[in-house]
């Protein structure tokens, strides 16, 4: 009998994907260790630079693209991700790499307008743009509302040319992502690593409020699956409203959303309290630890910093839904890695 992460029952009674094998004090495999993709959950991966985050990562994306009734959809800051479309064994799975990622203007809200264009909603400017964002729905009826309006012409030359900044992002667009298309192929890449952080935000809030939409409007059959890598970018700008409805309200309506980053300090509360599986790689920035700490629950009867592995590709998983701790290795990825970092050896020819 094969023990899954989110649900703890027989591997072969639920739809799991196999993570790793557990691992036992001398370092050796044991038996098989599954996690549940049948139900919603939020997960969280953490672990420092070089120790498998982002494989581990893959790993679920890779279980996520073969299971039937999931949209799984990656927000690919780093352009790693591309590789899940090159199965190294079995049969390939259908990716939709998205490499020049659009969204509709009114997926942001006026509030949402004047943080990701760096205005005060009470200067003159931010209030022209929130009152723009408002009443419009493309970047051209905002920047018109804009003009029309008998405000002083500083403030509307100033919120126009903060609209046109947005525009030249090259992020939004009336027939921009929508869940339908996002759900209609097995796995959705969304390469974002060649843009900015606000239009990388941006992005992220759009996909991430499309596919709750959805869901809540029952526009689509399969569940939500959002994974995103480098998670901590997202949650100092505008994504970070999408997700923290995903994270609060997210079970109901069926969607899903995983996490991984080397630092889970710079994510939010939130992130760390509403996830029922933590799976963290090893660790050693006391911020980092201090911040997993602070939400370690009373099931667990030592600090995880003692319980933390040493290696690369090693975990400790806290699964809360079954309140149990599981010391475990990642399995090998079936698609090749693409987060390596080069070696100058390799590029000389001398590796």
């Amino acid at each position: 009998m094969s023990f899954v992460i989110g649900r703890g029952s027989d591997a072969e009674t639920v739809q799991a994907g196999r993570l790793g094998r557990y691992r036992a004090l001398d370092g050796s495999e044991g038996a098989e260790l599954f996690i549940d993709l049948d139900g919603p959950h939020a997960m969280l991966i953490v672990g420092k630079r070089g120790y498998g985050k982002s494989f581990t990562l893959g790993v679920v994306a890779e279980e996520l693209a073969r299971a039937p009734g999931v949209a799984p959809v990656i927000v690919d800051p780093m352009g790693v991700f591309g590789t899940l479309a090159d199965p190294a064994d079995g049969e390939p799975v259908p990716v939709e790499l998205i490499d020049d990622p659009t969204i509709a203007a009114a997926t942001l809200d006026p509030r949402s307008w004047c943080s990701l264009l760096g205005l005060s909603p009470e200067s003159g400017a931010g209030g022209l743009v929130w009152q723009a964002a408002q009443e419009s729905r493309t970047l051209e009826e905002m920047c018109h509302h804009i003009e029309s309006t008998d405000a002083p012409s500083t403030d509307k030359r100033a919120a126009v040319n903060h609209v046109d900044l947005a525009a030249s992002w090259g992020v939004f667009d009336p027939d921009g992502l929508d869940a339908t298309e996002l759900a209609s192929t097995a796995i959705s890449v969304v390469d974002v690593s060649g843009l900015d952080v606000a239009p990388m935000n941006a992005v992220c809030r759009g996909i991430g409020e499309a596919l709750y939409r959805a869901r809540i409007d029952d526009a689509i059959d399969r569940l939500p699956w959002l994974l995103i890598d480098e998670a901590h970018t997202f949650f100092d700008g505008v994504a970070e409203a999408a997700l923290h409805t995903i994270l609060t309200r997210g079970r109901a309506p069926g969607v899903s959303l995983v996490l991984a980053t080397q630092r889970p300090s710079a994510v939010s509360e939130t992130a760390i309290s509403q996830s029922d599986v933590l799976i963290s790689h090893r660790l050693t920035a006391e911020a980092d630890l201090n911040a997993l700490d602070a939400a370690q629950p009373t099931y667990m009867n030592e600090s995880l910093d003692e319980r933390l592995p040493t290696d690369p590709g090693q975990v400790v998983v806290i699964d809360d839904a079954t309140e149990t701790i599981h010391a475990a290795q990642i399995r090998f990825r079936d698609t090749p890695h693409g987060g390596e970092s080069p070696s100058a050896r390799e590029i000389a020819g001398l590796e």
